[in-house]
C-alpha cells in the first residue's frame, strides 16, 4: 500500500519512500534498446516489510515507446523484455508452464489470457516429433479463468497441472494495479517472487510461488487500472479502480508484446518473423 492507495509496482512502492537508501533494498534505473527500465531487489526481510513485497527482483520495462508508435518500438520492447524475463529464468530449457491468469471477458483484466493465445506451445509437439522440434523448448500453456467462472482458485488449477505435467518452472502473466497515470498501460513488471495475495486486479487470489507450487514462479504484469483512492478522498472511492477509455486497444498491443517475449525468450533463436509465421 502507497499512502492511500494501492499498486502492485515495485518501483512505485520504492518512490513512495523517498530518494534516499532503504535497508534491505538495492534500486537502479537504466536505459537498454531505448526502453527505460527499473530494477529494484529486496535483499531481506527488512526490505521485504518495508516494501510489503516478498523478497526477490523486480524488474519494470517502460512501453512509452509502444504507446507513442515509434519506429521498430514493438520490436525493441519485445527484444528487451525477452532478455529481462531469460536473466530471470531459473532453468532456461527446460518444460515451462505458462499461465494466462485473468478474466477474458473483462478487458482490464484481460491480460494474461490474452497474452497466452500468443504464446507457443511446444510440448506436445516434441513429444510426437522430437527432431523436427529440436531447436523449441519444451512449453505448455494454461488459461485457468477465474473464480467465479469456475469455482475453482486458480492456484488450485495450476497445482494439480504442475502434480501432473512436472514443468521446471511457471511463468504467469497478469493485469496489475499502479498508483501512477504515467505507467498505466505503458509498463510491464517482471518478478521472480511470483504472485502473491493483493496482486492483480483481482486481488483476491491465492498466492502462486515457489511456497505454493513447489517450484520457481515467475511473474509478468502490465497495471491496466488506477486506484480511484490517487483522485479522491470521497469514501465511495474505496475499492473503485479507473482505466483508459482506450483500454481495449491496449491490453491487445500489451498482450501481444507479451506473448511474444515469452517465446523469445524460452526459444533461443527464435524472431518474431519466426513467431509470426507460427502463430499467424
Amino acid at each position: 500500500m502507497t499512502g492511500k492507495f494501492r499498486t502492485d509496482l515495485a518501483c512505485e512502492q520504492r518512490e513512495s519512500l523517498g530518494a534516499g537508501e532503504l535497508a534491505g533494498v538495492r534500486a537502479a534505473a537504466y536505459t537498454e534498446r531505448g526502453c527505460e527500465i527499473e530494477s529494484v531487489e529486496i535483499l531481506d526481510e527488512r526490505g521485504a516489510e518495508a516494501l510489503c513485497k516478498p523478497i526477490g527482483k523486480y524488474l519494470t520495462l517502460s512501453t512509452q515507446t509502444l504507446t507513442r508508435r515509434e519506429p521498430e518500438s514493438f520490436e525493441n520492447c519485445a527484444a528487451e523484455l525477452a532478455a529481462l524475463l531469460r536473466s530471470l529464468l531459473p532453468r532456461p530449457g527446460e518444460l515451462t508452464l505458462v499461465a494466462g491468469l485473468g478474466n477474458a471477458v473483462m478487458t482490464p483484466d484481460a491480460v494474461g489470457p490474452l497474452a497466452a493465445e500468443y504464446v507457443l506451445a511446444t510440448r506436445h509437439l516434441k513429444s510426437a516429433m522430437p527432431e523436427d522440434f529440436a531447436g523449441l523448448a519444451p512449453v505448455c500453456v494454461a488459461r485457468p479463468g477465474v473464480l467465479g467462472s469456475t469455482g475453482i482458485e486458480s492456484a488450485e488449477l495450476l497445482n494439480s497441472l504442475c502434480e501432473r505435467v512436472k514443468p521446471a518452472q511457471v511463468i504467469a502473466l497478469d493485469a496489475l494495479a499502479a498508483a501512477s497515470l504515467s505507467r498505466l498501460c505503458s509498463t510491464v513488471q517482471l518478478t521472480d517472487a511470483g504472485i502473491v495475495p493483493g496482486s492483480g486486479v483481482g486481488n483476491n487470489r491465492a498466492a502462486l510461488t515457489r511456497a505454493t507450487l513447489g517450484l520457481p514462479v515467475l511473474a509478468i504484469g502490465v497495471p491496466t487500472v488506477v486506484d480511484l483512492a490517487m483522485f479522491s478522498d470521497d469514501e465511495g472511492a474505496k475499492g473503485m479502480f479507473v482505466t483508459p477509455r482506450d483500454i481495449d486497444d491496449s491490453v491487445r498491443s500489451l498482450s501481444k508484446l507479451l506473448g511474444y517475449a515469452v517465446n523469445l525468450a524460452l526459444h533461443e533463436g527464435l524472431s518474431i518473423a519466426d513467431i509470426d509465421l507460427l502463430k499467424g
